[in-house]
């Protein structure tokens, strides 16, 4: 797939996910967590198709995959978890945008170091980054939720 398609449609995936969540929905095992773990299948997928990375890239994918996934369990801890209609809902807050935008600054640092340590500049898939990020945000927001002992909300019929 042409890269600049497929970076596309992960950014109206994205923004969809962000502009849901800033009005608030209905919290359920699916949605928390199908997205977040197809773009990391699909981020491994790419890196196993890949021939050229080295060992450097390969432990700044690995350190930068697991960073990302605890940034997103940052971002996880602010999410508004409230009862509505008797099912859980979340809803992202003041702090949970100024956790995206702290989180960006810290990735974007992170991503200029591990190129200038070494790895190259392309080795790091966007998907990879972007699905650990927000299954780190589902990991904390679905403990959460089953800790409030608010049931969540049924799946939706398709």
């Amino acid at each position: 797939m042409n890269p600049w398609l497929l970076a596309a449609i992960i950014t109206v995936v994205v923004i969809a996910v962000v502009i849901k969540r800033m009005i608030g929905e209905p919290v359920n095992a699916r949605e928390l967590f199908v997205a977040p773990a197809v773009l990391t299948g699909i981020g491994v997928l790419t890196l196993v198709k890949r021939a050229d990375l080295t060992g450097t890239d390969l432990t700044w994918i690995i350190t930068g995959a697991v960073f990302g996934a605890a940034l997103g369990a940052l971002r996880g801890a602010t999410v508004q978890l409230v009862d509505k209609g008797g099912v859980l809902w979340q809803r992202y807050t003041g702090r949970t945008f100024l956790a995206v935008i702290g989180t960006l600054a810290v990735t974007a640092g992170f991503s200029v170091l591990a190129v200038k340590m070494g790895m190259h500049e392309d080795a790091r898939p966007l998907q990879l980054s972007i699905g650990v990020s927000f299954l780190g945000e589902s990991l904390v927001v679905g403990r959460r939720g089953m800790a409030s002992g608010i049931p969540f909300a049924p799946a939706r019929a398709r």
